[in-house]
């Protein structure tokens, strides 16, 4: 009888390992990639493809106002300072603002940094349309290097009217090693 215990007991302990080897695999290989494209899709969690070349946009500013708040963040207080040097700034939907970020590498050797944006409220993000922005790209830093980065933004005109105020958060990573001599 023990035999058929052990027995049940080494199905069970497979199945259950089997279970959890599932649920690993959907929770870290199958849902990033899926989240991503919803979010891309629909533009929740503030992630948007409005990336439009410059002479893409046509200035047509509207009477409203609308609070535009930069917020920066650096990924696990890494080696880095960085800012917006105008935290808070009042735009009209339909016209193009420029701002600029500064960002300083404090180490003592050379990295490769990479901004991450967020839009809120959610459906905000597919009306934000950056014809510039230090975003796009990976951004090499010397030892102890200060670049200020511009960022040129406009609202669209079809903002909703329910939004007054919208926040543009910037995230500092390390980025993958690249060569930093190409």
């Amino acid at each position: 009888m023990s035999d058929i215990q052990d027995a049940g007991r080494r199905r069970h302990f497979l199945r259950l390992t089997g279970v959890a080897a599932v649920m690993f695999a959907f929770g870290f290989v199958v849902m990033p990639p899926l989240y991503a494209a919803l979010c891309e899709l629909t533009g929740f969690n503030g992630r948007t493809s409005n990336m439009v070349v410059a002479s893409d946009v046509t200035e047509n500013p509207q009477d409203r106002t609308v609070t535009v708040q930069l917020l920066t963040t650096v990924n696990g207080a890494r080696g880095y300072t960085f800012s917006a040097t105008t935290p808070r700034l009042q735009v009209q939907p339909g016209k193009l603002y420029t701002v600029e970020f500064v960002a300083q590498n404090t180490r003592d050797h050379a990295v490769v940094a990479q901004a991450v944006p967020n839009v809120t409220p959610w459906n905000a993000a597919r009306h934000l349309r950056k014809t510039e922005c230090f975003c796009f790209r990976q951004q090499p830093f010397a030892a102890g290097e200060e670049k200020r980065m511009p960022m040129r933004f406009m609202l669209d005109p079809e903002l909703p009217a329910e939004v007054d105020t919208v926040t543009l958060s910037y995230t500092f990573f390390d980025a993958p090693e690249i060569a930093l001599s190409q």
